[in-house]
């Protein structure tokens, strides 16, 4: 998978290249990332990328002409999204990560930096993403969270593709409980179905503590998965 980052920020992505399963990803060629600044296509001298908003206002624009000049010089694969990090966008979701993982050959994503983007430039994108409802000072950790999150889904990142499939978020519910040796640690104890060889009986303890689980902490999923359940059931 080709991953094009437009950003004033390239320097911040290096971190990627190295880190564990993601950077082994990079190096086996699972995955090529590519790093676009529009200063560099800024047309005056200066390399200005921002400029004060038409109507006043606190803060600086991003401008649409360098951003624009940067896209189009990017290399246009047959299966390409583009996604704009705004905390406008909607919210990333695991379902998001598996699509862009399967159905694309290219990612493109546009960092947003200052006050904010000139509404132009929203033109060029076909999604717009938000991590969360906060802000922060520009679209660069939102897209490394999204890079991370698609390139460990790619064929041959991850150890084993089970471990994709029982994940949190992987069919709405969060994951089971772990534990490995010791089957004591002070005090706290491993469940002793998990230790009983009965793979049926963990089968079921583990579904049940993922219920549970995510009814304790997070509600809202736990309902649309109850939802999605009854409308499953004849």
């Amino acid at each position: 998978m080709r991953l094009d980052v437009v950003s004033l920020a390239p320097e911040a992505f290096a971190p990627l290249l190295s880190l564990g399963v993601i950077g082994r990803a990079f190096t086996a060629g699972r995955a090529e990332l590519h790093l676009h600044n529009p200063r560099d296509f800024a047309s005056d001298r200066y390399r200005k990328v921002d400029d004060e908003p038409y109507g006043g206002g606190a803060g600086m624009v991003l401008k649409p002409e360098p951003v624009f000049a940067a896209v189009e010089a990017i290399p246009v694969l047959p299966r390409r999204r583009v996604l704009l990090m705004s905390p406008q966008g909607q919210p990333l979701r695991q379902d998001d990560l598996r699509r862009w993982a399967g159905g694309y050959d290219q990612l493109v994503f546009l960092c947003g930096h200052y006050e904010g983007f000139d509404e132009r430039i929203r033109s060029l994108a076909d999604e717009e993403v938000s991590i969360g409802d906060f802000v922060l000072t520009g679209g660069e950790l939102p897209a490394m969270t999204i890079i991370n999150g698609v390139v460990r889904l790619l064929p041959g990142t991850v150890g084993t593709e089970a471990c994709l499939e029982e994940e949190s978020h992987s069919a709405l519910l969060l994951e089971h409980p772990h534990y490995t040796r010791p089957a004591s640690f002070r005090g706290l104890e491993v469940p002793a179905v998990l230790r009983s060889g009965d793979h049926g009986a963990i089968a079921r303890w583990r579904a049940e503590q993922q219920q549970q689980r995510t009814a304790e902490r997070r509600p809202d999923l736990f309902a649309l998965w109850q939802a999605q359940h009854q409308a499953q059931d004849p």
